[in-house]
């Protein structure tokens, strides 16, 4: 089957002020949590932002439509939390990358949808968002003036009607006190090679962030966005197919550099927000991604305790929606699932989350 009868209900591309302005919606989910790894963590910039760049172009042309490109956002919650290490993050996010690749052959998400319900998949997300909030708190209180600056940054966007650009205010906050510190840096390319800054290692605790990791990429971005691309664009995208492209960008980026990718309904709904209506958006911000690789040293003098206030605004951003479900047995659910995360593992709080809500279906089915 060809990519034109594969995706023959999508429009042509366009490149106007609507694709433009759209193509910051997905900057708002991708940018504050790329910075902060190349803060915390071995990640390098440049290179996470070559695949962000070639990426949202490859699947703009292939798909036609917005389609988002965000980092994986479990992994990368873990990992600034700092209870991942670096080769665990590779790792693990190369495992992800495999197992959607399996998912895409066999057509199995339809299937393990049915076990893995809502409450499960939002549990993690709260898991992720204190993980981060509590990163954010540890970074924030040693220079609390320069924080509480900061937050005040993104409370005055948030309260102006802006909340999904309060992360960007505070990058942008930090971005020019790093600017001021070191001047404009000098233009410069990176290294390419085979996993040029570090390698992956296989434990128990990567094999636990890639389970958490794919519960939310199951729900999030693969079967939530398929919903989201037949309501806003009429276009007929299977969460397998979504399953397959994902697998690919993990395991093309992450051995050259980049970060675990994934799709997601929420970076989807914010270029559709913005105005983006084709695969044009993708182009737009593919080459802007592109164009800053050769200036992204400047993240070497990001503040920390700006950085800090970035963390927890990503998670009060991932907690709202962490929250949002309906009844006082799924928001239990959730609740459980997120204080088993922050306080033991991701990966074991999946696994008990799984149990505890088939445990409340079959109580609340017995009681009726």
């Amino acid at each position: 089957m060809s990519l034109s009868e594969r995706f023959s209900s999508t429009d042509g591309l366009r490149l106007d002020l609507g694709e433009l302005t759209g193509a910051i919606g997905d900057s708002v989910t991708v940018l504050p949590i790329v910075v902060g790894l190349a803060a915390l963590t071995p990640v390098s910039l440049p290179h996470a932002l070559i695949w962000f760049g070639v990426f949202q172009v490859v699947w703009g042309v292939a798909y036609g439509l917005p389609l988002s490109v965000e980092p994986m956002k479990a992994l990368a919650g873990l990992a600034l939390a700092g209870t991942l290490a670096y080769g665990e993050f590779l790792a693990a996010g190369l495992l992800a990358g495999v197992v959607l690749l399996v998912f895409a052959a066999t057509g199995s998400l339809s299937r393990i949808q049915r076990h893995v319900r809502e409450p499960v998949i939002r549990g993690i997300q709260l898991a992720v968002a204190l993980l981060l909030a509590r990163a954010g708190f540890d970074l924030g209180v040693a220079d609390p003036t320069l924080a509480l600056g900061a937050a005040a940054v993104a409370g005055v966007v948030a309260v102006a009607g802006y909340r999904r650009g309060a992360a960007l205010a505070v990058l942008g906050v930090g971005l020019a006190l790093a600017l001021l510190e070191t001047g404009v840096p000098a233009a410069s390319l990176p290294a390419f090679g085979l996993f040029p800054t570090g390698v992956p290692s296989l434990t128990a605790g990567a094999l636990s962030a890639s389970t958490g990791q794919l519960a939310m990429t199951v729900g999030n971005a693969a079967v939530a966005t398929s919903l989201l691309l037949s309501d806003l664009f009429d276009a007929d995208i299977s969460a397998d197919r979504l399953s397959g492209s994902m697998g690919v960008m993990s395991l093309t980026a992450v051995p050259l550099g980049g970060l675990p990718m994934c799709h997601g309904s929420g970076g989807l709904a914010g270029k559709h927000a913005f105005g983006a209506r084709t695969g044009g958006a993708n182009l737009v911000l593919g080459g802007l991604y592109l164009a800053a690789v050769p200036f992204a040293g400047v993240v070497a003098a990001f503040p920390m305790p700006v950085l800090g206030v970035l963390l927890i605004v990503v998670a009060v951003h991932l907690g709202r929606r962490a929250v949002a479900v309906s009844g006082r047995r799924a928001l239990a659910v959730v609740a459980f699932v997120g204080v088993v995360g922050l306080a033991w593992n991701v990966g074991a709080a999946f696994l008990l989350g799984v149990v505890a809500d088939a445990g409340l279906r079959r109580v609340a089915g017995a009681t009726n």
